[in-house]
């Protein structure tokens, strides 16, 4: 395959958690109004189910909450620092690493 010929690449997958200035980045899916919160997948972004109506900011709220209690970090660790109105949002995280924020993310995902 040449160039911008697509395959199964590893240069092609971009992980949901990537280190920034900042602090640790987490790129969410977020699907408001479900029954509970859960991680549905994780590919290129986290796909979070949020037990919050998509108003007045409360899914976003429940986000930060939601993953504050999975990471085992206080809320004041957990930041939404891009996409308040979007689905498409970005987590920015701090007092963890990039590795333990993976495991905990895919141990919530498992088949509990």
């Amino acid at each position: 395959m040449g160039p911008g010929e697509s395959g199964a690449s590893t240069v092609s997958q971009t992980e949901p958690v990537s280190v920034s200035k900042a602090g640790i980045e987490i790129k969410i899916l977020a699907k408001p109004a479900a029954k509970c919160n859960s991680i549905t997948d994780i590919n290129d972004t986290v796909g979070i189910q949020i037990a919050a109506p998509p108003v007045d900011g409360e899914a976003n709220l429940e986000l930060v909450k939601y993953l504050s209690k999975i990471l085992g970090l206080k809320k004041s660790q957990v930041t939404l620092d891009k996409g308040s109105k979007s689905r498409n949002k970005t987590v920015l995280v701090t007092g963890s690493s990039k590795e333990e924020i993976l495991q905990k993310l895919k141990e919530e995902k498992g088949d509990s």
